[in-house]
């Protein structure tokens, strides 16, 4: 086989596939409230769902979501397991296509986003930079002259049925943020998040990393929040994150708490050895 072929070849490996109907909501949401503005100021703004699996559940609710707040937007589904591709096509319709490919992104344009779900939950943890900065390069740029911040790639990992969600945000210069998203009732405490963890992460909720310190001190917060639980879950938890503002760099605020999230910048909970830009 030629060098030429071989270039052409998908970079990745396929995942298992499994995908679900509103798995990703949380995000989608999550994107469209933060990302929504960049979306709207793009004459011909893409975004692609890197890895969809074997259903094309997630591009489809994709497009919806984000064409509420940003109605040019274009999705385009990519998948590095060619059966995958072939199953989707019969779903494609204005603004959404089905491409074959992976972590090269075989688009001739930049996106202005890239989600990718549950995509490097079977990678090994000493891949994860290499990822992000090949994606990363694969974002529109930044163009401070139109107050704009370029593309972002949001990349993490959820349970089966989207109760539960953590991501990084990047941006073309590199991470940005990492959000805690939950169904309120599926919790006992805040650490029970741990286990959704992206792949950059998992593996360092271990004393003396960061990630275990924020961990810690969010289920202490949950804990000295106890009264709250008789207005409810939702204020235990806009007080918890209240509570968390004074030692961590939250960048939201309760508009997002109140959907059962929490941002913290990326610097506050990087392990070493992960970075990227």
């Amino acid at each position: 086989m030629t060098s030429r072929a071989a270039s052409r070849r998908p970079v990745g490996t396929v995942t298992r596939g499994t995908t679900n109907p509103n798995r990703l909501r949380r995000m989608d949401r999550w994107i469209a409230a933060t990302h929504g503005t960049e979306l709207r100021r793009a004459a011909d703004p893409v975004a692609v769902d890197l890895g969809y699996g074997a259903a094309p559940w997630t591009a489809v609710e994709l497009l919806a979501r984000l064409r509420e707040n940003a109605p040019r937007t274009r999705v385009v589904g990519v998948e590095i397991e060619p059966a995958r591709v072939a199953a989707a096509r019969p779903y494609e319709r204005e603004g959404l296509v089905f491409r074959h490919g992976g972590f090269e992104i075989p688009l001739s344009q930049r996106p202005l986003l890239i989600r990718a779900a549950n995509v490097l939950r079977q990678y090994d943890e000493a891949e994860v930079a290499a990822v992000w900065e090949r994606l990363c390069a694969r974002l529109a740029p930044a163009d401070p002259a139109r107050g704009s911040r370029g593309g972002l790639l949001v990349e993490g990992t959820c349970d089966e049925i989207g109760r539960r969600h953590v991501w990084v945000a990047l941006g073309p210069e590199g991470p940005r943020t990492v959000t805690f998203a939950t169904r309120l009732g599926s919790l006992d405490r805040p650490s029970d998040l741990a286990e959704r963890l992206p792949k950059a992460l998992i593996h360092r909720n271990v004393p003396g990393e960061p990630v275990h310190s924020f961990l810690r001190d969010f289920d202490r917060a949950w804990a000295a929040a106890a009264p709250y639980a008789s207005y409810g879950t939702r204020q235990r938890w806009i007080r918890t994150v209240r509570d968390l503002t004074t030692d961590w760099p939250v960048t939201d605020g309760p508009s997002r708490w109140r959907q059962g999230e929490v941002t913290v910048t990326w610097g506050a909970l990087a392990p070493g050895g992960v970075a990227v830009g």
